[in-house]
């Protein structure tokens, strides 16, 4: 989609959130928005899924109960989105950015896919010294989820020459 065609969607949806007789839900399902700006846009129950969300910039972006199944946001920027209520079962986050851990960043839905995948990165993470025993007794609990995401290998979570990866 072209900036101009972005634009009069935006404008349609916002109208349509207003309740103006003008207005339409914004229906972008399978939209190219690759590398499309959409900084602080207001897409409050738009329709996104399949859409091509690579690399676009949705830094503040209101993606409030949005649909975003299936869709592409690989190396998207999701600071400070607001994904509250948001459907991201399917969607590809691989190096999304700025994935927000506040509250906007809650009671979405999403697959496996993604919960593997939090938690895969979850086993790389370090502690101080003295939290280390409680850290590795959780490590032991989700080790076994997270080794099932598809980023696990790159991780160097999965077992290689009879060491494991991540926290020892």
């Amino acid at each position: 989609m072209t900036p101009d065609e972005i634009k009069t969607v935006l404008d349609l949806h916002k109208k349509w959130l207003n309740g103006e007789d003008d207005g339409l839900k914004a229906n972008l399902r399978e939209a190219n928005l690759r590398g499309a700006n959409l900084k602080y846009a207001d897409l409050r129950e738009a329709n996104l899924r399949e859409a091509d969300l690579r690399e676009a910039n949705l830094l503040g972006a209101d993606l409030l109960e949005a649909n975003l199944r299936e869709a592409n946001l690989r190396g998207a920027n999701l600071r400070g989105a607001n994904l509250w209520g948001a459907d991201l079962r399917g969607a590809n986050l691989d190096y999304s950015g700025g994935f927000p851990l506040s509250c906007q960043g809650s009671n979405f839905t999403c697959s496996l896919k993604f919960v593997y995948q939090i938690l895969a990165h979850l086993c790389t993470l370090k502690v101080d010294e003295s939290e280390q025993a409680e850290f590795t007794e959780i490590l032991e609990k989700i080790r076994p989820y997270a080794v099932k995401s598809h980023r696990a290998g790159d991780l160097g979570l999965l077992e290689t020459k009879g060491k494991k990866g991540g926290q020892e």
